[in-house]
């Protein structure tokens, strides 16, 4: 039973995550707090990893879940479940793409929906930022750790990123809260 739960549960995640992995975050969360899968500090620490592993975020997301909640079959189902609904449309555009493209019409909506995916994008990140800084348990204070690296992530980026106008790798700045969570954390 939990393998048809995994694979209904990641294949709605898989259809209606427009805008990639970042835009499928609060999906995830969603659907793993909804069934008791994950708490959210585990589901915090499982996108940490998702991100700095290689791979899409969704697919190393739906393969971490699938195999905490049933193994190597779990993770084959769940990783099933959101990358079907993907391939079937990719499939599907491929052959309509050459009309669908120049169409005025797609154009605007595409044109719409990006401002609302730059939304759920910053909202998602600017929670996940806050429930590490402020723990969900009521006796904890301030993560000094973890706001210390954000000051530090934010500074970089306002160096290179705003006076500079450079791109900042994101190698860098992973590599950096690595060294930083080693430092605080031990």
């Amino acid at each position: 039973m939990i393998y048809a739960y995994l694979f209904m549960e990641f294949f709605k995640i898989g259809l209606f995550a427009f805008g990639g992995a970042y835009g499928a975050i609060p999906l995830i969360q969603e659907a793993v707090l909804k069934n008791g899968w994950m708490d959210e500090v585990m589901f915090a620490n499982m996108v940490a990893v998702s991100e700095s592993t290689p791979g899409p975020i969704m697919v190393n997301a739906a393969t971490y879940i699938g195999n905490h909640q049933a193994g190597f079959f779990g993770a084959l189902i769940a990783t099933t479940g959101v990358v079907l609904p993907s391939f079937v449309i990719v499939l599907l555009l491929v052959a309509l793409f050459q009309r669908m493209v120049k169409n005025r019409k797609v154009q605007m909506i595409l044109k719409g929906v990006k401002p609302c995916l730059m939304g759920i994008i910053t909202a998602t990140g600017l929670y996940m930022t806050g429930s590490m800084i402020l723990p969900a348990d009521e006796g904890q204070t301030v993560d000094g750790g973890a706001l210390a690296i954000v000051f530090v992530l934010a500074g970089i980026l306002a160096v290179f990123g705003f006076k500079r106008k450079k791109a900042v790798s994101p190698i860098l700045l992973i590599g950096v809260s690595a060294v930083m969570g080693c430092v605080l954390f031990s």
